[in-house]
Formats: C-alpha cells, sequence, structure tokens
C-alpha cells in the first residue's frame, strides 16, 4: 500500500515491478514530494564530495547543508519505528587533515536518534606510502524513537562460533542460532581490476557489497516493509530488499546507473526461484 501511495505523489517511475519502484531524478527534490512516514528502513550512501565521476564536489560547507537536507527529508518519511543507515567515508579537509572522516562532521546534523557506529573492516583498498592504508569505513544506524525500533538479531547471528557446545550449569553459553557479529564487519569489498575483480562486479565505481547491505535489510527491517535507497548507484539495495521479501523504492540521478539498476532486479526476476542471493551476484555479470 505505502509503495502505491508513494507512486501517487511521485507520479510514473523510470521502472517498475509490483514491489519496487525506482525513479530518476535529484534524490532531495523527488522526496519533497513523498507523505511523510511511508518508509521502514533507509540504507544509502551518498557522494562522498571526493570527485568520482558521478559527483560535482561542492565547498565542504554547501557539502555539509546538502547532506543535512537530504537527511530531514528521509527522516520525515519515515514511520516512527524506522531506521536510517549511513554508509559514508573520508574526505581531504586544507589545511586541517587528510583523510578525515565524513561521520565526524555529520553524525550530530539530524533529527535522527544515534544509536551506534559499526566499522566495515573491507580487507582490499588504497595503499598508503605517508599514512596506514585505509581499511574502514563508517556505519552510521540511526533511529526515530529511541526506544521502539527494529532490530532482528537472531537474523542475523553469526554462526562461526569457536565452541557451539559449550555450557555452563548444564545450558549453552551461545546461543544456538549464533554470536552476535559485533560492531566490526568484516565484509570484502566489491573490487575491480583485470586480476583482482569482485564475482559481483558490476559497471559502478561504488558498489555496495551484497552481505553488507543484506545484514542491514535484515536486522532493520521486516518482511513486506518498504526499503529506499536515495542514492541507488548500481541497484544491490533493491536486489537485496527484493530477495528478502522487503518492498524497495530507489533513485538515482544518473540515468546510466538507473538503466544499470534496472537489468540487475530485471535479471533477479527472471532468474529461478528461489534463487540464492549471493548464487545471483557471483554469476550474474553485465557490461
Amino acid at each position: 500500500m505505502n509503495l502505491q501511495l508513494i507512486k501517487n505523489s511521485l507520479g510514473k517511475p523510470y521502472f517498475e515491478t509490483d514491489d519496487c519502484l525506482l525513479y530518476a531524478g535529484d534524490c532531495l527534490e523527488l522526496m519533497k514530494k513523498v507523505d511523510s512516514s511511508l518508509v521502514d528502513l533507509t540504507v544509502t550512501s551518498p557522494p562522498y564530495n571526493i570527485g568520482k565521476e558521478y559527483e560535482e564536489p561542492m565547498p565542504l560547507e554547501n557539502y555539509l547543508d546538502w547532506c543535512k537536507d537530504w537527511i530531514s527529508e528521509i527522516h520525515r518519511v519515515t514511520k516512527n519505528q524506522g531506521a536510517f543507515w549511513l554508509n559514508i567515508g573520508y574526505l581531504e579537509i586544507p589545511e586541517k587533515g587528510k583523510a578525515v572522516p565524513i561521520p565526524y562532521l555529520l553524525w550530530d546534523k539530524t533529527p535522527f536518534y544515534f544509536i551506534q557506529e559499526v566499522i566495515w573492516n573491507y580487507g582490499a583498498g588504497v595503499a598508503g606510502r605517508k599514512f596506514f592504508s585505509p581499511r574502514n569505513e563508517k556505519l552510521l544506524w540511526y533511529v526515530k524513537d529511541q526506544e521502539n525500533y527494529v532490530f532482528n538479531l537472531d537474523d542475523i547471528r553469526d554462526k562461526n562460533v569457536k565452541y557451539p557446545n559449550q555450557k555452563k550449569n548444564g545450558k549453552l553459553k551461545c546461543n544456538p542460532l549464533g554470536k552476535n557479529p559485533t560492531d566490526v564487519w568484516q565484509i570484502p569489498k566489491v573490487t575491480s581490476g583485470a586480476n583482482r575483480s569482485s564475482k559481483e562486479r558490476m559497471p559502478h565505481p561504488a558498489q555496495f557489497p551484497i552481505a553488507l547491505i543484506d545484514r542491514i535489510v535484515k536486522a532493520s527491517s521486516n518482511t513486506d516493509e518498504v526499503v529506499l535507497d536515495p542514492f541507488l548507484g548500481s541497484g544491490t539495495s533493491a536486489i537485496v530488499a527484493l530477495s528478502n521479501k522487503r518492498k524497495f523504492i530507489g533513485f538515482e540521478i544518473n540515468e546510466k546507473y538507473c538503466d544499470l539498476a534496472v537489468e540487475r532486479i530485471k535479471q533477479y526476476k527472471n532468474s529461478p526461484q528461489p534463487v540464492s542471493l549471493f548464487e545471483f551476484a557471483t554469476t550474474t555479470q553485465l557490461v
């Protein structure tokens, strides 16, 4: 029902299925048209203002103001029990710092309640000569109501337990479903390159790994709820949401990436069902 209400506000989408709406355009302007309290979870990674091919760098103050604006719109369209997960990296501030984590500049510039910072340790990355080689980015987890929000820990427990059968006073010390995955997530980055390209690599320079978004969607939303990604990129968040039986809405300003996301969704929908999300990700290649 909420997808239909969103469609009523925004009009004809760039692409749609019965459980998915994609719109090509500026996410801030699009979200302003959406009624309040229709989204259960937003998970996204905006441009970092570092000159990637899909962004126009702004003065730092303008960039931070722009982020505050679209985050405020996410807060408005989020339901009271809803959540917002923000993945953001680093930038250089002239005369101040070389690799300044953007979360340090943004974390409190939002009406959301901040639950926790999660460290994504991704393994491969930039090699440093006069500094330590970066191997992490931050995930900021926010909720709208600090006392009442979705957290499905049992759905994301880590089954890699060293002593799964250890007991104390006759009872298992560890939950039989696994352990809490903690606030440091070791998930490989989607790499590029002739000899080290990830199997799930798509033609996008900043692609989410399936495993990262899968954990967030399972932890912070429930079946049939609405997941939003206002910076859709390659469409990973759409594939993950749909595979977990959520509804999805995505915004993407670049039509080239809209087309990439559409093609991935079509391929997922046309795959033999049920299909393993990770099997699909590592066998689907687009050029």
